[in-house]
């Protein structure tokens, strides 16, 4: 066993690339950051698996500079079948469908492609680590009310656990003895279940359910969909945008920054009040829900995320929810670290590591 060495990290968005280099002790179970950088690329135009030369080769030049030898690579994982959470080794399946986006065109497909490339050149493995599509369900959380649609899970599944797994540590609870409602704001909100270190249930954050967000939709009502599809000209594509990416604070106020809505209030802006307040409105009605799931027998509510940083919705999400558990708050997507922490309980033998199969 390897007692020091370093964990590359590779998380791609849309138009950039967040990369960092850990420095790992597993003597004192202790990381370090050695490196980190956002980098934007140039010329993306193309699609998704057409960016894949261009970002290796940018991601490449870091790894290059840095100089480092490397012992793991952690990249972020993207929408895969659905899978229990945990740590699982990319291989050939794996790549082949994120190269033919067979669950979903996303940038974070990139990850393990990159990652994959990196690892062959340096003869180090790859690994990703609680994906989007982290699926823990119990049977009758799938059900959804019309045969042949079954609830998804889709959620920030590695921001949830990390952030819940960080908070125990900090609290001297057993993480996988213990029940929470984690709730992760950012651009999507994805309100959880935990129950002994399992999700058991959590709303679709990717779309079509749960509370609406700076630029997702939420749960809607039936009709308005059958509308949007038969009346509205629009095809399958424009409509998923809208839903995904044009809705929520955006479709409402025109913006999807948090700090903007609030300054917008403090100056008196009613509709930005109100809009404000219904997604306060819809995001505690899902944590009672949540709550619901685990028969009330909570350990605590966790509210996690960028926007968790706003002390504004966090104050007024607590006034409404705080009679279910005490309430905790860890701002923040923490993406990185939580990736590099998986690759230390993966080179300590503290988490066995999954294979990634058909089904």
């Amino acid at each position: 066993m390897i007692n020091h060495g370093h964990i590359l990290i590779i998380n791609p968005g849309s138009t950039s690339t967040k990369l960092a280099i850990y420095s790992f002790d597993l003597e004192i179970e202790k990381l370090s950051v050695v490196d980190e950088t956002l980098m934007v690329h140039s010329g993306l135009d193309a699609s998704i698996t057409e960016q894949l030369d261009t970002r290796f080769v940018d991601v490449e030049r870091f790894v290059n500079s840095a100089n480092i030898d490397l012992h793991i690579i952690m990249a972020r994982g993207a929408p895969l079948r659905p899978l229990s959470g945990g740590s699982y080794q990319v291989n050939d399946l794996m790549l082949d469908d994120l190269r033919t986006h067979k669950y979903s065109q996303h940038a974070s497909n990139l990850a393990a492609l990159i990652g994959e490339r990196v690892g062959r050149a340096y003869s180090i493995p790859v690994y990703i680590s609680d994906p989007i599509t982290s699926d823990e369900f119990e049977p009758i959380a799938r059900i959804s009310g019309v045969p042949g649609i079954e609830r998804k899970s889709r959620s920030h599944a590695l921001n949830i656990k990390s952030s819940l797994r960080k908070l125990c540590l900090r609290l001297n609870k057993n993480y996988l003895e213990s029940s929470w409602v984690v709730c992760h704001m950012g651009g999507g909100i994805s309100v959880a279940a935990l129950h002994n270190g399992q999700m058991i249930d959590v709303n679709d954050a990717l779309l079509g359910m749960g509370p609406f967000s700076p630029e997702r939709a939420g749960a809607l009502p039936s009709s308005g969909i059958l509308d949007l599809v038969f009346e509205s000209n629009r095809d399958r594509a424009s409509i998923e945008d809208l839903l995904s990416k044009e809705s929520g604070l955006k479709g409402y106020l025109g913006t999807t920054d948090l700090q903007e809505v609030e300054e917008r209030i403090h100056r008196g802006d009613s509709e930005a009040e109100l809009i404000f307040q219904a997604m306060v409105y819809q995001i505690c009605k899902e944590i009672a829900a949540m709550a619901s799931v685990l028969k009330f027998e909570l350990d605590g509510i966790l509210l996690t995320g960028g926007m968790a940083n706003s002390q504004l919705l966090c104050s007024s999400i607590s006034q409404r929810v705080q009679a279910l558990a005490e309430i905790f708050v860890e701002p923040g997507e923490n993406e990185m670290e939580a990736l590099a922490q998986a690759g230390l309980r993966i080179l300590s033998g503290a988490e066995p590591v999954k294979l990634y199969t058909q089904n």
